[in-house]
């Protein structure tokens, strides 16, 4: 059996192959690809699913963050099942 390791800083993609960077790095090119995303149009091509088996508190900050900070109000979970 292979012993598992965890990731211990993050990593971005640059031409396919994935390399390490700062945090600050990372964070930002997540927000530039969360702006792209709302500046496409987020109403429409921005979704978001989440998990039953996280808590209430989770559940409701993800439908906060779709419908505030990306307007969509394209979430989903599997709760009602």
């Amino acid at each position: 059996m292979r012993a598992k390791t965890r990731l211990t800083v993050p990593l971005v993609r640059d031409g396919g192959e994935l390399r390490e960077t700062t945090w600050e790095d990372a964070l930002a090119r997540a927000v530039t690809g969360l702006e792209r995303a709302r500046a496409a149009g987020a109403q429409s091509s921005y979704g978001m699913f989440s998990c039953s088996k996280a808590t209430n508190e989770m559940n409701f900050v993800a439908q906060k963050f779709a419908r505030q900070v990306m307007g969509s109000n394209n979430i989903d979970s599997c709760n009602r099942t």
